[in-house]
């Protein structure tokens, strides 16, 4: 076989392994090399080289290489679980920064436990043990799932276009794990156990240091936005996707959707009664990642505002950029707008000041083809009911309103806080959920292909991890976007999109990561969706304008 390798094309023997062929490059790698994109396909390290092609290795320095890495961490957690407790099985509830919150069923987690734990962990790492991937056929799985007594991987067999079944063999433990992982246990090397509230977290690195652990943050806001969540679809029995599936299958989707959509409308509520209590408030700072909703977000907080007697007035930021030449650069030299140095913080404030004092200002308009502000005549004066509502990626940073005090803020943190598993160890990443929201809304309303949104993302959390989750926890109040319902709605809109992905673009592998989540989840009509929906900002027909 032909094999293109960075610059060079080396032939290779039909049959090989990746990791038999590239033995020197992993083994030198200043980074833990876990897997590989074999034509435009992320592949195990023990794929067989079976075609001509371009093979790139992953490390834990890239996403799909960490997303990898956490993979396996799960799975080597799951193992030594099952030997110290055999018949008590975790959760894994959600993931907070570089780390991934579980439970342990009705066991309190103690400091004896965790220590268990973490020895036992330790133990399955250093014997180094081969992790396998076991391809079956439908009769083979289904003999297999029924002798096991197992719904560990159930979801490939429900899914009747499933021809091939996969699953992941460590010694005499077995699990699925939806994507590629470590084939060996000894990779995984830097992670850390440690009791957390009445469960216990599972630490990693991160992208920007893959060889050591990053210091553990305090998410105590973030996680009652989740646990708040999580408790009511539990309750609910709709936190799995095969619960998701029987649902439609059953026909009392509908029932779903109203209940989800009355939490977001009684949460919205919640935070203008809350605002109206506090005549002090006179500014509200929106911020959130990408494709978070923010948008329907401000106009459904705005109706509840004006039901307490409040007006919200908007600005927007992106009218306060600093002139083009004073722009910021990035370390590649172009300019970096999301720097929160592009905007003109002086100006800025001293309108914002103005304003709460009751003086009128002359509000600029960003001309970005000439990069320069420009006044119009646009005047403004905030009235006695009247409140600043301000939506941006630096709104939690005090930096952006620093001539303001701080009793007359009211900052709100929201994003997409997926409490969705596809089973007891692999949940639906948040991040995918916007990603695939953002898609679907840049296909249909901003003329951008699955192929131009995926090629950007990176950039977009890049951003996202610099500007904005460093300040979370400084928010007043954090909504949660997500719709416990939605990938269904998004499925039906974002296959054909992600399809058009051919095998020859690089875009392919995380097209093909994506569709892989997406196939097993029932489709639902997106006219199933009310017209008020957060949801409507990204699969369209809603009440709001964008």
């Amino acid at each position: 076989m032909k094999i293109q390798y960075k610059d060079k094309t080396i032939e290779v023997e039909k049959g090989k392994t990746i990791e038999e062929v590239f033995k020197k490059e992993i083994e030198k790698s200043k980074y833990t090399v876990i897997g590989a994109i074999y034509n435009n396909e992320y592949f195990c390290l023990d794929k067989k080289i079976d075609e001509d092609g371009r093979i790139e290795l992953i490390d834990i320095s890239t996403k799909e290489g960490l997303r990898a890495y956490r993979r396996t961490l799960i799975f080597i957690f799951a193992k030594a679980l099952r030997k110290i407790f055999p018949d008590n099985r975790a959760t894994v509830n959600y993931q907070m920064a570089n780390a991934i919150y579980c439970d342990i069923g009705d066991i309190e987690v103690t400091e004896e436990i965790v220590k268990e734990l973490n020895k036992e962990m330790r133990e399955i790492v250093e014997k180094d043990l081969p992790i396998t991937l076991t391809t079956m056929n439908r009769e083979e799985a289904e003999k297999f799932f029924k002798e096991k007594n197992t719904k560990r991987g159930i979801l490939q067999i429900e899914l009747k276009s499933n021809k091939k079944i996969y699953m992941n063999f460590c010694e005499d433990y077995f699990n699925y794990c939806y994507g590629i992982m470590a084939n060996r246990t000894g990779v995984i090397k830097t992670f850390n156990v440690v009791k957390y509230d009445k469960g216990l977290i599972i630490r990693y690195p991160s992208i920007e240091e893959p060889n050591k652990l990053p210091s553990l943050m305090q998410n105590k806001k973030l996680k009652w936005a989740f646990d708040e969540y999580n408790e009511i679809h539990k309750i609910l029995g709709m936190n799995a996707v095969y619960m998701l599936n029987e649902s439609v299958k059953q026909k009392n989707i509908k029932d779903v959707i109203m209940i989800d959509e009355a939490l977001h409308e009684k949460k919205i509520a919640n935070i203008a009664d809350k605002i109206a209590k506090d005549r002090k408030i006179k500014m509200i700072l929106i911020a959130g990642p990408s494709s978070s909703g923010k948008t329907t977000f401000a106009q459904r907080l705005g109706i509840q505002l004006r039901i307490n007697k409040i007006k919200p007035v908007t600005i927007s930021v992106d009218n306060y950029f600093v002139e083009r030449q004073d722009t910021p650069r990035d370390k590649d030299g172009k300019y970096n707008f999301e720097a929160i140095e592009a905007i003109d913080l002086k100006l800025f404030n001293e309108h914002l000041t103005k304003l709460l004092a009751g003086e009128e200002i002359e509000m600029p308009q960003f001309d970005f083809v000439e990069g320069t502000k420009k006044y119009n005549g646009n005047k403004l004066k905030l009235k006695e009911d009247e409140v600043l509502v301000i939506e941006g990626i630096h709104c939690l940073n005090d930096k952006l309103t620093s001539s303001i005090p701080k009793e007359q803020k009211f900052k709100i943190y929201i994003s997409a806080l997926t409490v969705l598993n596809m089973d007891r160890y692999t949940k639906v990443s948040s991040s995918d959920v916007r990603l695939i929201r953002r898609i679907v809304r840049d296909y249909q309303f901003r003329g951008y292909k699955a192929k131009h949104t995926i090629d950007g993302w990176a950039s977009v959390t890049r951003g996202e991890v610099e500007n904005i989750f460093p300040f979370q926890e400084d928010a007043d109040v954090i909504f949660n976007t997500s719709l416990i319902y939605e990938l269904g709605v998004l499925k039906g809109l974002a296959t054909p999109m992600l399809k058009e992905i051919t095998r020859d673009e690089p875009e392919y592998a995380e097209a093909q990561r994506l569709l892989g989540i997406l196939k097993y989840i029932r489709s639902i009509p997106a006219s199933e969706v009310p017209t008020n929906s957060l949801l409507k900002e990204f699969v369209g027909g809603g009440d709001f304008k964008y």
